[in-house]
């Protein structure tokens, strides 16, 4: 049974509450305010639902504060087709947003849909973070590989070995070994 986080602004939002319950989901129906993050993280739902007119900047800004701080699955129902009100509500990374309410036999599908799209987009900032950290690694790396070349006269083969050997002596990963090639270059500089 998946919690869900149903916040109150400016609609009403019995139906869609009874709907939730209905179709089996836990829901927990909470006003939207000053305190939402706080609330949320207190929570830890397994999805925010926001039923509005339009979403305010205030709130958008609070969405992308959660997203960095507690990524979840947002799903925002609204009134609002303008073009930037979308854009705008995309770029705080919503997992959904449905414009001209909703339908209580549609719910659950779109639920599941979006809490797909929240999982496939964390799996592919991962995959980003992950190719960040080893690009950095490997530049890493290769500065401290020059230094070795120029400091003990290795070649570039000799150099990555002799980072690869100790970077394993001492149970740590390449670019930390790097790292540390690198620290130790600048103090006897």
């Amino acid at each position: 049974m998946l919690n869900v986080l149903l916040m109150d602004s400016d609609a009403d939002n019995a139906l869609l509450e009874t709907c939730l319950c209905q179709q089996g989901f836990n829901c927990l129906r909470i006003q939207y305010g000053a305190a939402f993050l706080t609330l949320v993280k207190d929570i830890k739902p397994d999805v925010v639902i926001f039923n509005l007119h339009t979403p305010s900047e205030n709130l958008l800004g609070d969405l992308r504060s959660l997203n960095q701080q507690l990524p979840l699955p947002v799903i925002i129902f609204s009134k609002d087709a303008h073009i930037d009100t979308i854009n705008q509500a995309i770029q705080s990374e919503i997992s959904a947003y449905i414009v001209d309410g909703f339908a209580c036999h549609r719910l659950a599908s779109i639920i599941h849909v979006a809490l797909a799209r929240f999982r496939q987009q964390q799996a592919l900032k991962n995959a980003l973070e992950e190719s960040r950290a080893q690009l950095e690694d490997r530049k890493l790396i290769d500065r401290a590989k020059a230094i070795l070349i120029k400091t003990q006269n290795f070649t570039e083969n000799e150099a990555y070995h002799t980072l690869r050997k100790l970077a394993m002596d001492r149970n740590i990963t390449l670019g930390e070994m790097a790292k540390n090639v690198i620290a130790m270059a600048a103090l006897l500089k």
